[in-house]
């Protein structure tokens, strides 16, 4: 078992280097060899060029001048990506973990960093163009999509408000006018049973058509609560999804979808890896109480990480309702769209803070509850030379939280009675209400047949204003209120070189919104905005059987929004002075016979603090100087490796072999770039196996993910110094496997 604490900056480093080095060669070998054979094989498959909406009209993704990664539903589902966090692995520069339930997504070393209720993140984070606000949310209902789509670096003239880092749009399957459908189950190891499938057709011929879909999952836990025996990390939760497609004339179409999603289990478990400041168990130890190292040790057996020793079981319940209306109308040379959406959302978490079996005012409880209403009207009208495109949007949210920790035992840290405190309660309380406005509009016009120039602009202006308490051995009201808008331009220039090669360069300035947390006493935190500056390259072979990308970016932040547990022991954000980023993404993809298709992509990050000041756990506190210090989740070098490869059985069908190798350099969970708050150097492998019969309608699917069965953290927090400042944390799944039956009808 992972020994957390021996893990010194040396053998990361080294670690990191020689990985990265020995990816990068095998990654290379695998380009170089079958690129010089791609010519005579010009008669064959040949890669496609997915067409995306992701920048608010239809376009081939070649063609986009800007970073956008596109994954399509044959790389979704069992055996490949299976939920939200698993994306991480397909795209560059993307980073995604969770905690307390939340998702916490990072694109280029920025994403959401505070812990706090009401916190927001820097991707803006879309289902069919409609904003799923709030992260918690966005962990659920990952079925039945066509693709997703992924944009990096700024975007604030297309998407506006919280979209410093980029964006993400999940597009889901539309009705069709055939009947049509898919169904699979699988079984896995730790008992994991999934059963998805939609299924749709025409209710009248082409003019309505209709499309159900649902997905089920259950599974043991990846770990126990060693004290209640009980499984954590375990998964019950379902989903289901109806669209129905109005299409009156070839020019009008509307489609309405309503989701509902529901969880409850024992999922998303606070882990315990150990001490920072204070020796272990310092804390527990003045009433009794052990923590999953000190139990192992008095037990003589190895610690496993992936069990909690807790008096509290970790709680996870949640559900949410959406409905939207997308209506299409095409009058002469306008596309005009109208995106009307309904959100609310509802989760209760429960986890232990203070990480051992007695019960040291620990036990920590969320509770949130999100309805949230969003209108955004988008036309585009396209000539021969200008192409321009022009929108409004209205979001509004109203969001109550609370999170309660009762003081339970805190009198024995005063040398008081142990229950002195125990009818008092750590609280945060209350709501906050949103409302945001965007106007924008964005023009191009190709000034000859290879050049093309842009230009854009949003004025965005949003108003919170929180209403609650904050209570803490004292009660104080939390009430405030404060509005901010912003101008945020964008510029490029794309040159297409050959039919097969673009040149481009992007200027563009994002923005997201100040914060005023849920019953916090936190001031309010002023909005982050960024320069992002990006040049690149997408080029692709006359014959269609190998594309490749190569962009560089440099992003200046400014009043970086970053939150921790601060000395009072009360969670704190505030806006860090500065940072900036740079790095390069590389892309190759091929498929050079009608068999074989592989693809590589390599990243290079330099995310660092420029100005920021802050105080230190490890020094009590004193301010420290953090300037060129990296910033959180953000690996400076990342590489993957994947190949798919296809056997002929004849009239009975075919084998798809495929397997992909993913590497993740070392990542800092907080500001200070300590050691004890680290994901050392990665990699991980996943693999698969598939039997498709000649008509494509059954299939067999054996496949595993993470087969070394790597440790890995995917967010470390450090706890209030009432807890001594102990790490807490999540972590990715373990290694798992499984087999899955598929039909096509």
């Amino acid at each position: 078992m992972l020994n957390i604490q021996a893990v010194t900056t040396r053998a990361l480093s080294a670690r990191r280097l020689s990985g990265a080095a020995a990816l990068l060669a095998g990654a290379m070998l695998m380009v170089a060899a079958p690129a010089a054979a791609q010519t005579a094989q010009a008669d064959e498959d040949v890669l496609e060029d997915i067409v995306v909406t992701a920048t608010r009209s239809s376009e081939s993704l070649s063609k986009i001048g800007a970073s956008v990664t596109a994954i399509s539903s044959a790389d979704l589902g069992a055996g490949g990506i299976t939920e939200i966090r698993s994306l991480a692995s397909s795209v560059p520069n993307l980073s995604m973990g969770d905690q307390f339930g939340v998702n916490r997504t990072f694109i280029r070393g920025i994403g959401l960093t505070s812990i706090d209720l009401g916190a927001d993140g820097a991707v803006a984070f879309l289902q069919d163009g409609a904003l799923i606000a709030r992260p918690a949310a966005q962990l659920s209902g990952f079925y039945d999509i066509e693709r997703v789509e992924v944009l990096r670096g700024p975007q604030g003239t297309l998407y506006g408000r919280g979209a410093t880092a980029g964006a993400i749009n999940l597009v889901i399957k539309r009705p069709t006018a055939e009947l049509s459908g898919y169904a699979r189950a699988t079984y896995g190891n730790y008992n994991a049973i999934s059963l998805e499938g939609a299924v749709g057709g025409p209710i009248v011929g082409d003019k309505i058509m209709v499309r159900v879909g649902g997905k089920y999952e259950k599974r043991d836990g990846f770990g126990v609560n060693q004290i209640t025996g009980n499984d954590i990390d375990n998964r019950d939760a379902f989903a289901v999804r109806g669209s129905i497609l109005f299409a009156p004339s070839s020019d009008l179409d509307l489609i309405v979808t309503a989701d509902y999603f529901e969880e409850d289990d024992n999922n998303y478990a606070f882990h315990y890896f150990g001490p920072t400041v204070a020796p272990e168990n310092a804390l527990g130890s003045l009433i009794g109480g052990e923590t999953i190292i000190t139990r192992s040790a008095r037990l003589g057996v190895p610690v496993n990480f992936r069990d909690v020793v807790s008096d509290q079981d970790p709680i996870n319940t949640r559900d949410g309702l959406s409905v939207s209306a997308t209506l299409n109308w095409r009058p002469g040379d306008f596309d005009l769209k109208s995106i009307t959406n309904y959100r609310d959302f509802t989760r209760f978490n429960r986890t232990d803070l203070d990480a051992s079996d007695v019960w040291m005012f620990g036990q920590n409880n969320y509770d949130e509850q999100s309805t949230t209403f969003s209108q955004e009207f988008v036309g585009t009208w396209k000539s021969d030379k200008l192409d321009l495109l022009f929108g409004a949007t209205y979001f509004n949210e109203k969001l109550f939280g609370s999170v309660r920790v009762p003081l339970i035992n805190l009198g024995i840290l005063f040398g008081l009675p142990a229950d002195t405190f125990d009818a008092a309660n750590y609280l945060q309380f209350g709501n906050v209400y949103i409302d945001a406005y965007g106007v924008y509009g964005q023009a191009s016009y190709s000034v000859t047949d290879q050049l093309k120039l842009t230009a854009g602009v949003r004025y965005s202006y949003e108003k919170r204003k929180g209403v609650g308490s904050f209570q803490f051995l004292g009660n104080v009201s939390t009430d405030k209120e404060k509005g901010w808008g912003a101008v945020t331009p964008t510029f490029g220039i794309n040159y297409q070189v050959t039919d097969q090669t673009l040149l481009y360069a992007t200027v563009t300035r994002g923005f997201k919104s100040g914060v005023i947390n849920v019953g916090s006493q936190n001031d309010v935190i002023n909005p982050e905005y960024a320069w992002g500056y990006e040049a690149g390259v997408k080029t692709q072979s006359a014959d269609n059987k190998f594309s490749g990308s190569l962009a560089g970016f440099y992003i200046d932040y400014s009043d970086l929004q970053v939150g921790f547990v601060g000395a009072d022991s009360v969670v704190t954000t505030v806006n860090a002075a500065s940072a900036r980023n740079y790095g390069v993404e590389l892309e190759f993809r091929a498929r050079p016979t009608p068999q074989f298709t592989f693809e590589v992509f390599a990243t290079y990050l330099n995310a660092k603090y420029t100005k920021f000041v802050s105080g230190d756990y490890r020094q009590g506190f004193a301010p420290v100087d953090l300037s060129g210090n990296r910033l959180s989740n953000a690996p400076e070098y990342t590489l993957r490796a994947a190949a798919d490869y296809n056997v002929a059985l004849g009239d009975a069908g075919f084998l798809n072999l495929r397997a992909d190798i993913n590497y993740q350099d070392e990542v800092f969970f907080t500001e200070f770039n300590n050691i004890d708050a680290v994901q050392p150097s990665v990699s991980t492998v996943n693999a698969g196996i598939r039997f498709t019969t000649a008509d494509e309608r059954f299939s067999i699917d054996v496949w595993g993910r993470n087969l070394t069965n790597e440790f890995v953290i995917s967010n470390n927090i450090i706890t209030a110094p009432l807890f001594n400042s102990v790490r807490v944390g999540s972590l990715a799944p373990p290694r798992t496997y499984g087999v899955t039956l598929g039909v096509n009808f």
